[in-house]
């Protein structure tokens, strides 16, 4: 990675060695600093190779606790080939059939939806493991449906319900996304919970989504226009909900100005006040992306 600092100074780490023990690895500073350290003008990447194969099935679920049983289930038989775990809840799934005219390839209705992909490199073995893998999840009775992508044309539609789902909320009304990280078990008691707390506002609604592998919920809360008093009733709510369950605001998207006051619910003071000490090394004027990232109202 190469790093122009505040005061003009380049750094220069670029290497296409994948191991390098030479002391700090100053690079994972400037990842996820969000500009507020330096600005990185050029990096090196490992690219993987083009999968040969990708396959994917989707399952109709009557519970959450069913999708995560996929999951674990999907994460067992499937092993090294596992390339994404999805799921939406049936509010999401609605929305994309009506707002988007994406259908499903499920008959029926469900309360949440559990999407896997496989990439490899030999089809005839990929296509084995997951068959192997949906007759598991029957036999175990974690889905009530359930289909398999029978073309590359199919296993797109398939994944365009899951990569349309906030386009689709954008057709409804206001939107506010939140970005968590929490335990897979725990995941969507945060949907539940603030659809409790929203019951009072009319035409509210809320909706969870995200990638199971990495813990990531996407919740979303739609009101027909901005609403003041929706706002007071998110915020700062979802923030405490996700520390109590030492879980993080942010999980893939950013902290920025927005967040930026709320970064004591997933950092400690300790952990503040050493990132407070970075900024301070690298850039003492305070010039880079200001307000950004750390408190600005202490």
């Amino acid at each position: 990675m190469r790093v122009v600092l505040p005061d003009g100074r380049v750094l220069d780490g670029r290497s296409n060695m994948r191991k390098d023990n030479t002391g700090y690895d100053i690079k994972q500073l400037f990842i996820g600093s969000e500009g507020t350290l330096g600005v990185i003008t050029d990096v090196s990447l490992l690219l993987p190779q083009t999968p040969a194969s990708v396959n994917m099935a989707l399952f109709g679920c009557d519970s959450f606790e069913d999708v995560v049983k996929c999951y674990r289930l999907s994460r067992q038989c499937l092993g090294e080939i596992v390339s994404a775990c999805e799921f939406m809840d049936s509010l999401c799934m609605t929305s994309v059939n009506d707002n988007l005219q994406l259908a499903s390839p499920l008959e029926d209705s469900h309360p949440f939806y559990f999407l896997v992909e496989t990439s490899g490199m030999n089809q005839e073995h990929d296509m084995e493991k997951l068959e192997i893998c949906v007759e598991r999840v029957f036999e175990e009775g974690c889905a009530t449906d359930g289909v398999m992508a029978a073309s590359k044309d199919q296993a797109r539609h398939m994944m365009s319900l899951r990569e349309n789902i906030a386009p689709a909320l954008k057709l409804v009304g206001f939107n506010y996304k939140y970005d968590v990280s929490l335990p897979i078990k725990d995941m969507y008691s945060l949907v539940e919970k603030v659809r409790y707390r929203m019951r009072t506002m009319e035409d509210a609604f809320s909706v969870g989504y995200g990638h199971l592998g990495d813990n990531n919920l996407h919740l979303n809360i739609i009101t027909p226009h901005y609403n003041v008093e929706a706002l007071s009733l998110i915020e700062p709510f979802v923030y405490e909900e996700v520390s109590r369950l030492r879980g993080s605001i942010s999980a893939e998207h950013g902290m920025g100005l927005k967040k930026a006051n709320y970064l004591g619910f997933s950092k400690d003071p300790g952990l503040i006040s050493m990132m407070r000490s970075l900024k301070d090394v690298f850039d003492p004027n305070g010039i880079m992306n200001p307000y950004k990232l750390l408190p600005w109202n202490e």
